[in-house]
């Protein structure tokens, strides 16, 4: 541990917008878990990889932890004991059961507002306006098909299951709001990652899904959730907006890295990072060869699934004409 806290934690994020130092719904709940650990570290950006299932990720020396790896960057960093804010909760069923019920319900419903709820400017803004349109544009759409397998939507249940998101994302509010009260936490009168998990959801809702939001609205039937989100964007996220900007150096990482200076608009960073240069692992070397080819997989892989929506589109008019004077309604 003494030669990771002198080479500092790095925090890799997407983006910083809507006034928040990272646009990601992913991100930004590690970005406060590691506020409320009180855990210096320093906050850098990744345009390279936009809808990379690795970002976030954090890295200290030779140490790195992927969102993609063990249950999320949050549980590597309490396995590996770096950090851990749940030790006095983890056996308490209530913080278990609600800790479950946010990481399915309030996800499925921010996933589904972000790609399918909305017009999808606000996804459009945070992972593909750095891309060139028509690549942003196709990729979108593949993520929102990817998105309603996931969500288990298809032809015969949107409605369905649109219904039930927001109804289990609003009995999770309930919930929460009762439990929360009017105390500072959720549990035990201390910080938890569940605390992290529910703060990033709520100002995401908040800052980031337009006005017409349904979850928007139904955030706000909560004065108390508001307010506790409120309370947390003062203390844990706008401290520090004052800084100077700061270029940041780029960081290499084995799957989601830059070869050019990361960007945002502020130094979010809780203490400088240490210049310090370390040797670069076999990962590193690894990814670096691999890079040239990122941008021709993308294309490669849009092209199949233009192709793929092609073909599915030809059989469902051949089929429709086949069907023509037969009535399967029920």
């Amino acid at each position: 541990m003494s030669e990771r806290d002198e080479v500092g934690l790095t925090l890799v994020v997407r983006k910083p917008c809507f006034g928040l130092p990272t646009g990601c719904p992913d991100c930004l709940p590690l970005f406060i878990y590691l506020r409320l650990a009180n855990l210096p570290f320093h906050l850098d950006f990744n345009p390279v990889y936009p809808d990379s299932d690795k970002i976030p990720y954090v890295e200290t020396g030779d140490y790195v932890a992927y969102n993609n790896e063990r249950g999320g960057v949050i549980e590597c960093l309490r396995q590996d004991g770096i950090v851990d804010l749940d030790t006095e909760v983890l056996s308490v069923p209530e913080w278990v059961s609600a800790k479950s019920m946010v990481s399915s319900w309030l996800a499925d419903a921010i996933l589904y507002e972000l790609w399918l709820g909305t017009d999808g400017s606000s996804a459009q803004k945070i992972y593909y306006s750095d891309l060139p349109w028509p690549i942003g544009k196709v990729l979108f759409l593949k993520k929102v098909h990817s998105v309603k397998l996931q969500l288990g939507i298809n032809k015969e249940n949107p409605e369905r299951r649109e219904e039930q998101i927001y109804r289990n994302a609003n009995l999770a509010y309930g919930a929460l709001s009762t439990r929360l009260g009017e105390q500072n936490f959720l549990f035990e009168n201390r910080p938890s990652s569940l605390d992290a998990l529910v703060l990033g959801h709520v100002l995401f809702a908040l800052q980031a899904l337009p006005e017409t939001s349904v979850l928007r609205s139904k955030i706000l039937e909560h004065g108390n959730l508001v307010r506790y989100a409120e309370k947390y964007m003062t203390e844990l996220i706008e401290v520090g907006t004052s800084s100077p900007p700061s270029s940041s150096s780029a960081h290499s990482g084995s799957g989601a890295s830059s070869s050019a200076p990361r960007r945002g608009p502020y130094n979010w960073s809780s203490k400088p990072k240490t210049k310090t240069k370390k040797e670069k692992t076999k990962e590193e070397k690894t990814f670096r060869r691999r890079a040239k080819y990122f941008v021709a997989t993308q294309l490669v892989a849009v092209l199949l699934f233009l192709t793929l929506m092609g073909r599915a589109d030809d059989a469902e008019v051949e089929l429709d004409d086949d069907d023509e004077g037969y009535d399967y309604s029920e």
